[in-house]
């Protein structure tokens, strides 16, 4: 299975705001740090706002942070509200074309198997473990070198 690059830029999102927990992010920011547009990541925060992860804050000192906990945030709600699909073969699917086997496949069922242990273990991790298994992240996201920008010269 593969993760769209929506899934991985929410879980991106997400991790961006877990790390700077003290203040608003703004999506200029979160873009320079991934190298990615924002009219891309304004896409990606749609779904994410919708189900309560994100919440955004409008005004001239606007931004978005979490909209809950890093910790109750898990990967499987993430990919649960970003992929658009979970089939794995055609038979997966609704309009599958017609297979004799459909009702009694070993192949449908060892998939639908494989595919519950990847939610599982989706689940078990959330951006709160993403985020505290770097201890360097918010200078990797370059968060440190904006708040020093921003610090009033004593």
């Amino acid at each position: 299975m593969r993760l769209t690059r929506q899934t991985n830029y929410a879980m991106r999102i997400l991790m961006y705001c877990a790390a700077n927990n003290d203040r608003l992010s703004r999506i200029p920011e979160i873009a320079a740090a991934y190298s990615v547009s924002e009219l891309f990541l304004f896409k990606i925060l749609q779904p994410l706002v919708e189900n309560g992860m994100v919440e955004t804050v409008r005004g001239r000192n606007g931004g978005v942070r979490l909209g809950r906990a890093a910790e109750s945030i898990s990967l499987f709600d993430v990919v649960r509200v970003t992929e658009e699909s979970f089939a794995m073969a055609e038979c997966f699917e609704n309009d599958a074309a017609e297979c004799p086997l459909v009702d009694s496949c070993a192949l449908n069922s060892a998939l639908r198997e494989a595919l519950n242990a990847f939610f599982a273990v989706l689940a078990r991790y959330t951006i709160a473990d993403l985020v505290a298994a770097r201890p360097n992240v918010r200078a990797l996201l370059g968060i440190d070198m904006l708040m020093e920008r921003r610090a009033p010269a004593a």
